[in-house]
């Protein structure tokens, strides 16, 4: 009886995600679940009565909390948070913003203390949704700066957009990273980072109070590989190092390595190693980030993560074939 109530439990905060968060109406919630338009509703109306919906609806299932264990220990992780939207789910924006959502709330948790903190961020869209979901924080003391150079077109993904509207949104202040998201060469790197106005955002970067960072796929197709971000030369550098992923930066090998290459010379960042004593907090959405979260994680200097159910799930998976 009390694993059939666990299940009902469960069930009920799935489908208040998705109506609440994932904005699917009452008969896409009902053709997700496969339960009729009149169980939604009555689901729905549960999940107010058992204090689920406020303004938010807790994730906390014991589906979720039980990936979350079991990421913590594969991973060697101080805390998991896993978005309850369903294993299933394919649809990398509910993923994204599910995902977003989580972050926001941690973000508040931090905001809220009313302590100065200083927060770093790098970029991509899961950032920028959790720039979107923040809400009702004040507190001046927070300072938001730039991890990473940026790219030349703007963007409400970039990690200046990010810093800005956060400290918009909070009353904090906001610092950029006055350099590129990557340079013509190493040589060119070198000299940027040697530029006063970088070198004192860096030093601020560096000393972080937490770091909130995404991770992006190195395949054909991904964003990264579009918009001119690379020359052909360095797009070849990645394919015939088997990179899988970046994070701030950095390109990573499956196994967790840095790749030695060239391209990791050139792109003006915090590196893994400068963030041993932050609060680093990994966030990542959609089944599709598998090989780039894991290399990543394997890197081993992230200490929080954020993903989705399904993706959690596939990570477990994945951790027990590595460990095996």
């Amino acid at each position: 009886m009390l694993m059939q109530k666990r299940q009902a439990d469960d069930d009920i905060a799935q489908a208040a995600w998705l109506y609440y968060v994932g904005n699917l109406s009452q008969q896409e919630v009902s053709k997700r679940l496969g339960i009729s338009r009149f169980k939604v509703l009555r689901m729905l109306a549960d999940a107010r009565e058992q204090g689920l919906v406020r303004i938010t609806v807790e994730h906390r299932t014991s589906r979720t909390l039980a990936l979350a264990d079991q990421l913590v220990d594969t991973f060697g992780l101080r805390e998991v948070l896993v978005a309850p939207i369903g294993a299933a789910t394919d649809d990398d924006v509910t993923s994204r913003n599910a995902v977003a959502i989580l972050a926001s709330g941690y973000l508040a948790r931090i905001a809220g203390s009313d302590n100065q903190a200083t927060v770093g961020l790098g970029w991509g869209r899961t950032l920028s949704a959790m720039a979107d979901n923040l809400t009702g924080v004040r507190n001046s003391g927070l300072t938001f700066v730039s991890l990473m150079g940026s790219v030349t077109h703007a963007s409400h993904t970039a990690p200046g957009d990010v810093c800005v509207r956060l400290a918009a949104q909070t009353g904090g202040r906001a610092i950029l990273m006055p350099a590129p998201f990557v340079t013509d060469s190493a040589l060119a790197c070198e000299g940027i980072m040697s530029q006063r106005l970088v070198r004192e955002a860096m030093d601020v970067a560096r000393q972080a109070d937490h770091a909130f960072m995404s991770v992006g796929e190195c395949r054909e197709g991904a964003i990264l590989f579009g918009g001119d971000i690379f020359t052909a030369d360095q797009i070849q550098q990645l394919l015939d190092a088997e990179v899988v992923g970046d994070c701030c930066g950095v390109f990573y090998k499956a196994d967790g390595t840095v790749a030695d290459i060239e391209l990791n010379r050139c792109t003006p960042c915090v590196q893994p190693a400068d963030m041993a004593k932050m609060d680093t907090i990994l966030l990542a959405g959609g089944v599709g980030k598998l090989a780039a979260t894991l290399a990543v994680l394997r890197a081993g200097f992230v200490k929080k993560l954020m993903v989705d159910e399904g993706l959690a799930v596939a990570l477990v998976q994945a951790g027990r074939d590595w460990r095996a």
